[in-house]
């Protein structure tokens, strides 16, 4: 399975190299037109490759999307384009070996590389129009680009509306020394590299990374509308070091140069140090994040290169852009990540996978529960990923030992399995208690402070000893406050005091009354 980003639908690749996709396949103007003008004809885009026809089995899908995964049906029927490089390999044997290697999808279309090197997409398109310009068209097949016809597309990846693709100079792959990069599609943010903000329907070669370039890409990915890319020299040293480049929509910083103007060239990221092996490079919606050989994380962009959408709420240190990366530490106590893999970015949420991929970490948007971490909160720091369940895999050793172990063996597996069964259903409940109370923390703590409540700002007597001074902490927070601190507090206080009396001004008036009727209906009844 690949990690796909910032899309609404997803795909997966078998071990028979079918491809499988299931998710939203329409663009909001649909929703539109649904709402409010049903009598015009859909406007598909087309990005899983079906339409309410293509596939078998029990309806799951309207055209518009897909709850389950279905079998891209189309794929069955095409065959390897053929070129020069395939020409001599028999026709049986050539049709039987076109079999999916990578995978991406995009905001509005979705792409995949064969075994043979070639290069498809479907979606929502670029073509040529009549006038000469670039129109983005509907296409439910995948189809070739025929661009690279005689070449091996490597790597390719996808933003909202355009492409950067790696490929062969010629018709064999020699390594990363050989490859070219290519962009194309919707460049209304100078995100194709190219030095303008004119469309392309066809790739055309980023000059800066050109065959006579010093600098060999080995990395790409697209975030909405901006690009990024991992480079190391030609001739390198035995060290290797890395640098990344951005270019593309800036309005959040999520080029990392300093500032929010966009860039139609592509430039380093100056701010990241300069010796250093970048192993991983992801982007979200509008946030980029990197990862080095050595565990060390940067990241920036929307809401302090956590991708999260800027909301009033949310004040405090962690509002307002990261314009240059940040360095994310794993814990208070731990600056790298053990062993890194992969750093993967959602729209608004970031995963890195580390520790020789038997640990994720998760940090960012939390809601609907895709930061894995038990809750649906956001996490301003990296929190630890719930994977595998304990319970799965204990069942998987005991399955797989069944046949190997005696009978007093299975009988103590089964013992253990159920004391773990008992303990994880504990753990579950008190995990749902502890949601209970972190939610009750975060609104009781952002009433009174203004801002979300988060683990470092827990008193160190509190986190190191269990016991807690409220009032020698209190004054420990008077102190640390500043002004516009200390006078929101005094308002939120005020506010407090008046509410109170106004509550106890209220019960006093009812005694009154209760008190001057209870009086008059005795005075009535001895009259």
């Amino acid at each position: 399975f690949f990690p796909l980003s910032n899309c609404s639908y997803y795909f997966d690749l078998t071990d028979n190299g079918s491809v499988w996709c299931w998710g939203y396949n329409i663009c909001i103007l649909n929703i539109l037109r649904l709402l409010f003008m049903k009598i015009l004809d859909y406007y598909m885009d087309g990005q899983l490759g079906i339409n309410g026809e293509d596939f078998h089995g029990e309806k799951h899908s309207d055209g518009d999307y897909s709850i389950v995964p279905c079998l891209l049906n189309k794929f069955l029927d095409l065959h390897p384009p053929v070129s020069s490089s395939t020409s001599t390999i028999p026709e049986a044997e050539n049709e039987s070996s076109l079999k999916i290697t990578v995978v991406k999808a995009g905001g509005m279309m979705s792409l995949c590389i064969d075994n043979l090197g070639a290069l498809w997409v479907w979606g929502h398109c670029p073509v040529e129009n009549k006038e000469g310009g670039v129109s983005l068209i509907s296409n439910f097949t995948p189809t070739p680009v025929w661009d690279f016809h005689g070449h091996i597309v490597v790597q390719v990846a996808c933003g909202k509306e355009h492409v950067v693709a790696l490929v062969t100079a010629g018709e064999s792959y020699k390594g990363v020394d050989d490859l070219v990069c290519y962009t194309w599609g919707n460049n209304s943010h100078g995100q194709l590299g190219l030095g303008d903000k004119e469309n392309r329907s066809r790739p055309e070669v980023v000059k800066t990374f050109d065959l006579e370039s010093p600098w060999v890409i080995y990395e790409v990915t697209c975030g909405a509308f901006h690009t990024a890319l991992l480079t190391h020299r030609k001739r390198s040293s035995d060290t290797l070091e890395s640098t990344c480049w951005t270019f593309g929509l800036g309005d959040n910083g999520q080029l990392g140069h300093g500032t929010t103007q966009s860039k139609f060239l592509p430039e380093p990221v100056k701010e990241l140090p300069q010796n250093v092996h970048l192993v991983s490079v992801d982007c979200g919606l509008f946030h980029t994040c990197v990862v080095s050989i050595d565990g060390y994380v940067w990241s920036w962009g929307m809401e302090k290169g956590l991708g999260l959408c800027p909301d009033d709420n949310n004040g405090g240190t962690h509002s307002g852009d990261a314009l240059s990366p940040l360095l994310i530490s794993c814990n208070p106590y731990q600056t790298k990540f053990p062993k890194p893999i992969q750093v993967a970015c959602g729209a608004a949420h970031t995963v890195l996978v580390a520790q020789e991929g038997y640990k994720l970490w998760s940090w960012g948007r939390g809601r609907s529960g895709v930061l894995g971490n038990g809750k649906t909160t956001d996490s301003y720091t990296p929190t630890i990923v719930l994977w595998p369940p304990l319970i799965q895999d204990f069942e998987q050793e005991k399955s797989h030992s069944s046949g190997e172990h005696d009978k007093k063996e299975s009988e103590r597996v089964t013992e253990t399995n159920d004391k773990l069964s008992s303990a994880l259903n504990k753990v579950k409940l008190l995990q749902t208690k502890l949601s209970v109370m972190e939610r009750y923390a975060n609104v009781l703590h952002g009433f009174i402070f203004g801002e979300p409540f988060d683990e470092q700002v827990i008193p160190s007597s509190l986190q190191n000893s269990g016991e807690f001074d409220i009032s020698w902490e209190w004054e420990n927070i008077l102190e640390a406050a500043d002004n516009t601190k200390l006078s929101k507090l005094e308002m939120v206080y005020q506010n407090m005091l008046a509410a109170v009396k106004d509550k106890l001004m209220k019960r006093k008036i009812k005694e009154i009354v209760n008190e001057c009727l209870s009086s008059s209906h005795a005075e009535n009844e001895h009259i």
